[in-house]
């Protein structure tokens, strides 16, 4: 005949890892993807930074070649 194993209370009957292991999973997961998203928005954040530097610094001749005259005011 064969042996069957005793599960633990805290383990489910087809999987790996124990419900504590899981929801610690779940938790980390859900942080490094809260870190990634953070670290995007300071990315596009540093570009939009540096973008409006570049045009800060660009002469009135190169910001009127780049946006020309669209004839509409401020």
């Amino acid at each position: 005949m064969a042996k069957q194993k005793k599960q633990s209370p805290k383990e489910e009957p087809n999987g790996l890892f124990s419900d504590e292991m899981l929801a610690k999973l779940k938790e980390t997961k859900k942080e490094l993807q809260q870190e990634e998203r953070k670290q995007e928005e300071e990315k596009e954040a540093q570009r939009v930074f540096e973008r409006k530097q570049r045009e800060k610094n660009m002469s009135f001749g190169e910001l009127l070649e780049r946006y020309g005259d669209k004839g509409n005011k401020f």
